[in-house]
């Protein structure tokens, strides 16, 4: 990414958690210069204190981008103190959960370009899947500033719907609790049939992180991946026997898990 403009007009950042973190060093790897950057956050990291950027200093004018990354909790207290980047010579791009584009226009005032992103936890290791949709007045470039922007910490898709949201929240968003969970199953089913704890542990991790990479990078889908290590009346296909019943097996379950949480996405939002 080109961070020339950026760099010339300054990036603000309210709040530097673990996203903010992983965003951050991201882009100080890519070539953005740390003193184009100020964070706002209370209790600064030192590992952000390390980094050579401006903490809870004064800051510019009109800086090119504020990347809203605090807690949704933290949200109503922490907005003011940027409001004034309000009015549209500022981008504003929110990778904080739950607050909707209303709330940010409502907040900033008209005229105000805002993006909303979705972004999962993986993007800790730069690993992530995120999700961005734009107000009415965002404009493609200001869309791909983000996508380049969140590219730091994983793949980006753009929505067409802010409504979509839910259910990517349901998907990616909460999705890799429910990864870890099955991890954590397949380990004690392997314990079950005899394996010690650790090695039952290592197998199921690197079996999920393996076949996830292999998903990713393989030229055939998921499907044709699954049929192609299942023999007739092996091992595979006895165990996808249950997994595949369906009733009681992985997609029924996986249609309620994702439903659940997507509802619970939509409820929260009063």
């Amino acid at each position: 990414m080109d961070f020339s403009g950026i760099s010339r007009r300054g990036l603000v950042m309210l709040g530097c958690g673990k996203m903010g973190s992983a965003m951050l060093q991201g882009w100080l790897n890519g070539g953005l210069a740390a003193s184009a950057v100020h964070v706002i956050d209370p209790q600064p990291s030192g590992w952000l204190q390390a980094q050579g950027v401006w903490i809870n200093a004064a800051l510019p004018d009109a800086p090119a981008v504020l990347v809203i990354a605090v807690k949704p909790q933290m949200m109503q207290a922490a907005l003011p103190h940027v409001a004034r980047f309000g009015g549209g010579r500022t981008l504003i791009l929110s990778v904080a959960a739950g607050t909707p584009i209303s709330a940010y226009e409502a907040a900033f005032g008209p005229g105000s370009r805002v993006i909303r992103s979705m972004p999962n936890t993986p993007a800790a290791i730069g690993k992530g899947i995120t999700a961005i949709i734009g107000n009415a007045i965002a404009t493609p470039a200001d869309l791909d500033m983000a996508e380049g922007l969140l590219s730091a910490i994983g793949q980006v898709v753009r929505l067409t719907d802010e409504d979509q949201i839910d259910a990517v929240t349901g998907l990616s968003g909460s999705g890799p609790a429910y990864v870890f969970h099955m991890i954590d199953a397949l380990a004690a089913a392997g314990q079950a049939e005899g394996l010690p704890p650790e090695m039952a542990m290592q197998l199921a991790k690197a079996t999920v992180a393996g076949a996830g990479a292999l998903a990713e990078q393989a030229l055939e889908t998921p499907e044709q991946l699954r049929i192609n290590v299942t023999s007739p009346n092996g091992t595979t296909q006895a165990g996808l026997g249950v997994l595949m019943d369906a009733t009681a097996g992985l997609m029924p379950l996986m249609r309620a898990t994702v439903g659940a949480a997507t509802a619970r996405s939509r409820a929260l939002k009063g």
